[in-house]
């Protein structure tokens, strides 16, 4: 590495706050995470491009993006109003064990919100598909090294679960709770960019509810293809319109944004337009490349993201 791109990358690397800390919990060094971080540079990321899929493990296939300019966009100061967590689910997770019979799991990943960095999804789809042909003595191995690669990869320490194929069984659908309000009798023309100003509230006592939806739609900012999603907003606080919210949630429909970035636009707007004590958001995407993405943001003690997988995932 060249010295100039490698203080790039230090300073990259530094600016995670936590980042040190849980690249060493895992079991490795700052080094690790510089690596990684220099190849942060867009010419270099996957989506979007024909590329080869791996037949080896390889952890330089991850591709990771600073959170930090988005944020900053939403003037999202340090640290921020929420915390949260993005659910990852992997359905195409397969491996050779110790003698080549090959091995399948279900991947959960947990991708602490106070991460420096998230992961470019088509970079994890590949660096995923690189252990189908790589053996490991069992699934735990297989499991740690996952844990540890994404947690070089974020800078903060990723919780990864795999659900072995013998208790696929125990999967069952469930739909976020709340009162969906995708049938409102409301006319609608306005498709994009975000409108915060259709956000406000109504009269009304204090309450606290959960206001579902399943019209949310935004794109990918590299191909343009579609993401869909259904969003839930829990809050406690005085009556949001839900026409209003409706409205908001649609004008996301022709917006270009990665999922994380799309669910924290989201909070903060309904924080600063609506002034809930308490607000939690939850939004659950559609799969791609056999992962989906399930970004959770809350105001610090409101709930928790479990994992609802829901009739289109």
């Amino acid at each position: 590495m060249r010295g100039r791109d490698l203080r790039r990358a230090r300073e990259a690397a530094a600016r995670g706050g936590a980042a040190t800390a849980a690249v060493r919990a895992a079991g490795t060094t700052p080094a690790d995470a510089v690596t990684i971080a220099r190849m942060t540079q867009a010419s270099e990321i996957p989506l979007g491009r024909a590329v080869a899929y791996p037949q080896a493990y390889d952890a330089g296939l991850l591709f990771p993006i600073a959170r930090a300019d988005k944020r900053a966009e939403l003037g999202v100061g340090a640290p921020p109003p929420f915390v949260g967590v993005d659910v990852w689910n992997a359905y195409e997770l397969s491996w050779l064990d110790a003698r080549g019979k090959p091995a399948v799991a279900l991947a959960e990943l947990r991708v602490p919100a106070d991460s420096p960095r998230i992961v470019e999804s088509k970079s994890l789809k590949l660096y995923l598909n690189g252990y189908g042909q790589t053996r490991f003595d069992d699934a735990e191995a297989v499991r740690a090294r996952i844990a540890r690669d994404l947690t070089v990869a974020t800078g903060a320490a990723v919780a990864v679960a795999l659900l072995p194929a013998a208790r696929f069984g125990e999967l069952r659908l469930r739909e976020l709770d709340g009162a969906c309000i995708d049938d409102l009798d409301v006319a609608i023309d306005d498709y994009g960019p975000p409108r915060a100003e259709y956000l406000r509230t109504a009269a009304g006592a204090e309450v606290e509810e959960a206001l579902v939806s399943h019209l949310l739609k935004s794109n990918c900012p590299v191909t343009g293809q579609p993401d869909w999603a259904s969003v839930q907003v829990r809050y406690a606080g005085v009556p949001i319109d839900r026409a209003g919210l409706l409205r908001y949630l649609v004008s996301f429909r022709l917006h270009s944004d990665f999922h994380e970035h799309c669910v924290e636009r989201i909070f903060m707007d309904v924080l600063r337009r609506c002034a809930p004590r308490r607000l939690a958001v939850y939004a659950r995407y559609t799969r791609r490349g056999g992962l989906d993405i399930n970004p959770f943001r809350a105001t610090p003690g409101y709930g928790d993201a479990g994992n609802p997988r829901g009739a289109r995932q």
